[in-house]
């Protein structure tokens, strides 16, 4: 069982082991500078009190940090939605944390009331991310480009979900 919590100032180091990694950040253009990473940090901490969203640390059982999972609004298609993404650390991929974790995420976005629908945006490559969507119930509407990190195209399947079903 995981746990999710709030972002908090202590988790820069999170942050620079996620997104400053080569390996982690494969999917998602590369490793950030530090001045990326420390702008993404003050981001995440802000993001809940913006009311437009949540970032959440994922903690395992023993009370590591095991990974991220964060919701925000996103402009697509002409209208407002929530887009999610997760991540989980090396040490810890391979146990069903991400799913866990997404789920629990999925919930609170549910909960918050605001947006009808959420939608995750995994590379066609990723086929871990891929599956997480197929098994919380996303519908996949396509493959489409996806810009992320500004300036970085990639082909990504968009999955929906529709928060009120």
């Amino acid at each position: 069982m995981v746990g999710l919590e709030p972002w908090g100032e202590g988790d820069l180091p999170l942050v620079q082991e996620l997104m400053g990694d080569p390996a982690m950040t494969e999917h998602l253009g590369g490793p950030e500078s530090p001045e990326k990473l420390a702008d993404r940090q003050h981001r995440y901490e802000q993001l809940a009190d913006s009311g437009k969203g949540r970032m959440l640390k994922i903690v395992e059982e023993a009370g590591a940090a095991a990974g991220s999972v964060g919701y925000w609004e996103k402009d697509w298609r002409g209208e407002v939605v929530y887009e999610i993404g997760w991540m989980v650390l090396p040490g810890f991929q391979g146990r069903g944390i991400a799913g866990q974790a997404t789920r629990q995420a999925i919930a609170m976005a549910r909960a918050d009331g605001k947006r009808r629908f959420l939608h995750a945006f995994p590379s066609v490559d990723n086929a871990p991310s891929n599956a997480i969507c197929r098994k919380l119930g996303f519908t996949l509407l396509g493959e489409c480009d996806f810009e992320l990190p500004p300036g970085h195209w990639m082909r990504c399947n968009d999955w929906r979900l529709d928060l009120q079903a």
